[in-house]
């Protein structure tokens, strides 16, 4: 029986600027993606069915997994009716804004992609997952930092990794995209900066007063309806963040760190009260 295990690792959002709303209801954004040291596990084997094994018994293991939806999308595509068995042990919290189940369905689409030996391209397996959701295609990246349009499908991996250390803190919140879509203050009229640009002069070029135009526009509404998390915010900059903010659409929140010492110091404390994890300077998901 062939096996393959491997981490699935969840994202931050540097920044998420909700741009338009297009005809079909769906919103145009520009955001960046960071790689966060925060991850489920996940094995693959060869099964006669396609089945499926989670450790959180809160989640299904049904067609409404995004894991089994891009199993089936795999197979849809590739015109085979192999089977599977993946197990799935979750760490990364859901309705956290952190992308652990597009995380779960990327690192499916590769590990069957070799399970099964399809050997389809990475342009082919990011046409599948563009399908399964607008966050899936990052984690079939490189691992670094990249700069997102569109919907969000629409992705430039930017070559580089941020040289902060990151705490993020899950505040018992679950808020779901439906939920914040619906809930957030438009500011379509706003002239809108350009992430990727400032981004390379804060990672290269140290400018931190450009941290002023990552903001996050799910976090003015997620604030005033959610307090916790508001709170676990301000925790952050209490214990020494520099910059903190909402990731995706919450209730995840993380803080940047100058260095380790820091980072640690504001994770211990903070690691008793809330889920948490650390990631050090210069993270890439993929080493």
């Amino acid at each position: 029986m062939q096996h393959i295990s491997l981490k699935a690792f969840a994202k931050i959002n540097l920044g998420l600027l909700i741009t338009a709303r297009r005809p079909d209801g769906y919103h145009t954004l520009e955001t960046v993606f960071a790689p966060i040291n925060w991850y489920d596990e996940l094995s693959f084997s060869t099964a006669q069915d396609l089945v499926m094994q989670c450790s959180n018994l809160e989640l299904p293991v049904d067609d409404s997994n995004l894991c089994i939806r891009a199993a089936k999308a795999l197979r849809a595509h590739a015109g085979i009716g192999r089977g599977a068995s993946i197990e799935l042990v979750k760490h990364i919290p859901f309705g956290a804004g952190l992308g652990g189940g597009s995380s779960d369905a990327a690192a499916t689409l590769g590990a069957l992609n070799r399970l099964w030996g399809l050997d389809l391209t990475r342009e082919e397996l990011h046409g599948i997952a563009v399908g399964l959701g607008a966050d899936v295609p990052y984690f079939l990246g490189e691992g670094a930092l990249s700069h997102a349009t569109g919907i969000g499908e629409r992705l430039e991996e930017l070559g580089y990794s941020l040289p902060f250390h990151i705490v993020t803190l899950f505040p018992d919140e679950h808020i779901s995209t439906v939920w914040a879509y619906r809930n957030f203050y438009p500011r379509f009229d706003r002239a809108v900066p350009d992430l990727k640009t400032l981004l390379g002069l804060l990672c290269e070029g140290g400018d931190r007063s450009v941290l002023e135009a990552f903001e996050n526009d799910f976090q003015p509404a997620v604030f005033d309806h959610f307090p916790a998390v508001r709170q676990a915010r301000d925790e952050l900059l209490d214990t020494g963040s520099f910059f903190a903010s909402l990731s995706g659409s919450g209730s995840a929140v993380f803080g940047l760190f100058d260095s380790e010492e820091a980072a640690s110091g504001a994770f211990e404390r903070l690691s008793g009260k809330y889920p948490a994890a650390i990631t050090p300077a210069g993270f890439r998901m993929n080493g």
